[in-house]
């Protein structure tokens, strides 16, 4: 399987946060499967920082970079034929981050792996973790 984490769950993967269930964070490992982090969720997570809404152990651009690269995550490209997706998406839910990670995994047919209840509305293949 080809899995997008949604920002949460690249966060709960790195911290090895235990409301990653273990079977989820199994199938994350499973060198069958292809794992991608978006850069939407680099800058999702920059811009919590920025804020003060998430406290990371290391500047939060490299650190995150350099999590995503150790733990074998692969960097999916944002790109013009995702980002045309959004006029198809209907306004179920606000978050631009949000709509931007929905756009790619269709774009790309991937799984996303997220426990936002807004998603799974929408017609993508999700895994709840």
């Amino acid at each position: 399987m080809r899995f997008l984490l949604d920002t949460h769950v690249f966060l709960w993967y790195l911290s090895g946060a235990k409301a990653l269930k273990p079977r989820t964070r199994d199938r994350l490992r499973d060198p069958l499967h292809q794992v991608y982090v978006s850069p939407v969720s680099l800058w999702e997570a920059l811009v919590k920082h920025h804020l003060g809404k998430l406290s990371l152990p290391d500047e939060p651009g490299a650190y995150l970079s350099r999590q995503r690269a150790r733990h074998g995550l692969v960097s999916l490209p944002l790109d013009e034929a995702s980002i045309l997706y959004l006029p198809r998406l209907p306004d179920l839910h606000r978050d631009p981050f949000d709509r931007l990670l929905i756009c790619q995994a269709l774009r790309h047919d991937l799984t996303l792996v997220t426990v936002d209840s807004q998603i799974q509305a929408y017609p993508v293949e999700t895994l709840v973790p």
